[in-house]
């Protein structure tokens, strides 16, 4: 059974910090491509930052580069989301996602069932 656990989220006040992580179970983790979300109220669900199946390239969202870094640890089968200089725009559902594509070119790709980070005073 694939399953995606986040965790860690939570009130913090502008200018702090968050870890958030992923654990992941049930498929090949260390061939998928890992990413994180978020969504916030009214707003469509947004790519925040992404990282390679070995973690040799990541990406990410403008609003969050110098902020943010995401790292994976593949013997533990887990993501991480380090959030710092947090700011009330970041306040949002996060979600975790695996994305993979077999030499067949089929498309595999599961989601967290998300974690909420409220950024406030």
């Amino acid at each position: 059974q694939v399953q995606l656990v986040e965790s860690g989220g939570g009130l913090v006040q502008p200018g702090g910090s968050l870890r958030l992580s992923c654990a992941a179970s049930g498929f090949a983790f260390s061939r998928y491509a890992m990413s994180w979300y978020r969504q916030a109220p009214g707003k469509e669900r947004e790519l925040v930052a992404a990282i390679t199946h070995y973690g040799s390239n990541t990406n990410y969202a403008d609003s969050v580069k110098g902020r943010f870094t995401v790292s994976r640890d593949n013997a533990k089968n887990t993501v991480t989301l380090q959030m710092n200089s947090l700011k009330p725009e970041d306040t949002a559902v996060y979600y975790c996602k695996a994305d993979y594509r077999d030499e067949l070119g089929r498309m595999y790709a599961y989601w967290g069932q998300g974690t909420q980070v409220t950024v406030s005073s």
